[in-house]
């Protein structure tokens, strides 16, 4: 056989193993015989007495096979010396202890071998244990070693500085020391706490904070920056960043622990930095047992399932074990892939994609009466302000008329639990989105809360990455050469990303008791020409320089800044750090019925002046300077006229 060919054969794993364990007994056998033997020199001074030998000699057999059996038994001849690790040398303690424990059954109980002196137990244990880890290690050492002569590591490595010095970073340098292929080498760490500067962790010492980073940076050729610390706030990563950008550093950050499966940290976790992670907060604590008692073995119902929240609600529903999980919507295409990739996911749970919209009020009936929901997450809505403001009939039809329907049939089958989703331009409403959003709210808290069905209402701002929000319209432009577009220099939003705003679904689902609106606490409110500044430069180039940013004007029904409570709102903490409830106005159920069927009534006219006047009506705080263009009136009725509803 051709030597290139003989060397890429594959070794024979079972007959290597066979002779692996051979040789791993025979070890055993040594050491316990040089441990027993060196014991008895050790307690006479090197001198063992003639008179002693008869006994030794006897012993020595049933020594060895008590202790080859113990080390069988405890997976002593398993696992890779390559890897041994502290879990690795508690076992062998284990092991040794038991088989000297053995010894001492045998020589006094047994054999009664009242000379034998009791120091030699202690002599030979510690022996065998300190001889059994002393070779694990230095075989470990000597690998390592031998790694870092071969070929791919007299090559160039990129050296690293990471972030961090706890449990997740000192995992990394393992993994780099371990990898001979990544051609990574740990300078240093930095951390957040200045006490751990100058403690050496994994042979790696932590050279200082992340104030000391540029100056470390200067005096080292780095190339590349890994952040292992969760507890980094966005402000800290933007610096960090920004930082690398400048210097052309590569930077890298690992995934919040809850990301990674099992808990377990690898490299290959490791990412590019998003704009999440620079906008984002720390990660929201649920209460997974309480989420668990209400959605294990339920029957869920998700509307607009294909959509971006609705699609990551079906996830995380998928994952507490549903006894089914209806997909309610309206898109085809979008909902056969959802299917396909739940299924996927979850081949064992019971998926019923239903093709449905939730302005068919029969059809909305037949599937709730056919499947009967014990949870409901609405989540269908039209949602994009300028072109609602272009198609108010159409928008009101969905968003009001819609989630009546989908309420009205949750409680008639007995839902325990029903969760609107809205949005923080319900609040004081200068568009005709927001001002239905509104409308959907107050129909779920006119309900009466005394009956079988819980239903709240979850109220958050923009989400980051949704479609068609500004995250992939931003992407888009920059991939294109600019200019990126933004409406108005000063405009803010407050942001989220989708599984955050799911997480606060979820949770808030199982809080009320019927009536509520619940708030993410959602921090700041970020100005979007940041967003767009921060995106640009996550591509690699320069805001302004390379990619230009352009200001548009605001667009019809669209506001400088989003609000978070209506007049006449409290606000109160609940047992969730994260999550307030609101003192919400409350409604007559009777009212808001007659007032939403007036709104049916001007619908089904295609009275639109109408529709716009019911809505100020109904919410008193709709406010807009924009003259709303009858476009969806008949030919020859209202065109080019508008409604200036601006107080």
């Amino acid at each position: 056989m051709p030597k290139e060919t003989a060397a890429r054969t594959p070794r024979n794993p079972v007959f290597y193993n066979r002779v692996r364990k051979t040789l791993i007994l025979f070890f055993h056998l040594l050491v316990a015989s040089f441990s027993l033997l060196l014991a008895f020199s050790l307690r006479y001074d090197l001198q063992i007495p003639t008179e002693l030998w008869p006994s030794i000699l006897e012993m020595l057999p049933v020594v060895l096979l008590l202790k080859l059996v113990v080390f069988r038994t405890m997976g002593m001849a398993d696992g890779w010396w390559r890897y041994v690790s502290i879990p690795d040398l508690l076992q062998i303690l284990k092991a040794n202890v038991v088989a000297s424990f053995g010894v001492v059954l045998y020589a006094v109980f047994i054999r009664e071998m009242n000379n034998l002196p009791r120091s030699v137990i202690i002599l030979d244990f510690l022996v065998c244990f300190m001889t059994m880890i002393g070779v694990r290690v230095l075989v470990r050492i000597l690998r390592e070693q031998r790694r870092q002569l071969t070929k791919s590591y007299r090559r160039k490595k990129k050296s690293v500085l990471v972030v961090g010095s706890g449990i997740v970073a000192q995992t990394i340098v393992r993994e780099m020391r371990e990898n001979p292929k990544m051609l990574k080498a740990v300078l240093g760490f930095i951390d957040r706490d200045q006490g751990r500067k100058g403690k050496v962790f994994n042979g790696i010492p932590v050279l200082g904070t992340l104030d000391d980073m540029a100056k470390i940076c200067g005096k080292n050729d780095i190339d590349l920056i890994i952040v292992a610390e969760s507890s980094v706030q966005p402000k800290e990563l933007r610096n960090i960043v920004a930082f690398c950008k400048e210097n052309k550093i590569e930077s890298k950050i690992l995934p919040a622990m809850g990301d990674i499966i099992s808990g377990q940290v690898s490299l290959q976790h490791c990412r590019e930095v998003r704009l999440e992670d620079l906008l984002g907060r720390p990660p929201i604590r649920l209460d997974v047992e309480e989420i668990n008692n209400y959605l294990h073995g339920k029957r869920v119902l998700v509307t607009g399932a294909a959509g971006s929240i609705g699609s990551e609600i079906c996830r995380q529903v998928a994952q507490f074990g549903p006894g089914n999980l209806v997909m309610f919507e309206n898109a085809e295409t979008p909902l056969f892939h959802l299917e396909n990739e739940l299924r996927e996911k979850f081949p064992g749970l019971s998926l019923i994609p239903s093709l449905s919209d939730i302005r068919d009020q029969t059809r909305v009936s037949q599937v709730f009466k056919k499947h009967r929901p014990q949870v409901v997450f609405h989540a269908a809505a039209y949602k994009h302000v300028p072109m609602s403001e272009i198609n108010p009939v159409q928008v009101v039809k969905n968003n009001v008329l819609g989630t009546r329907n989908i309420i009205d049939a949750s409680f008639d089958i007995g839902a325990e639990h029903f969760v609107l989703i809205s949005t923080d331009k319900a609040v004081n409403p200068t568009n005709i989105m927001g001002t239905t959003k509104r409308v959907a709210e107050m129909y779920a808290q006119s309900l009466p809360r005394n009956g079988s069905t819980k239903a709240t209402t979850v109220r958050f701002g923009n989400v980051l990455g949704s479609h068609g929000s500004v995250i992939p319209i931003f992407r888009e432009q920059i991939l294109k050469g600019g200019p990126v577009t933004v409406t108005h220099p000063e405009i803010t939003r407050f942001f989220m990303t989708i599984p955050e705003a799911v997480q606060l679904v979820l949770q808030a689902g199982c809080m009320g008791y019927g009536g509520e609106i619940f708030l993410l606490d959602m921090g700041e409110p970020v100005k979007i020409i940041r967003l767009a500044e921060e995106m640009i430069r996550l591509s690699g180039r320069r805001p302004y320089e390379d990619i230009e940013i352009t200001f548009t004007g605001l667009r019809a029904g669209e506001k400088l800044f989003e609000e978070l409570l209506i007049d006449g709102e409290g606000i109160k903490p609940t047992v969730h750090e994260k999550i307030r409830v609101l003192e919400a106005t409350s409604s007559s159920c009777g009212l808001v019925k007659e007032e939403t069927e007036l709104l049916f009534e001007a619908i089904r006219r295609g009275d639109q002046v109408e529709l716009i006047r019911l809505l100020k009506n109904m919410v008193p705080e709709f406010h807009t300077t924009q003259n709303l263009v009858h476009s969806e009136s008949k030919p020859g009725e209202g065109t080019g006229k508008g409604i200036n509803l601006s107080n």
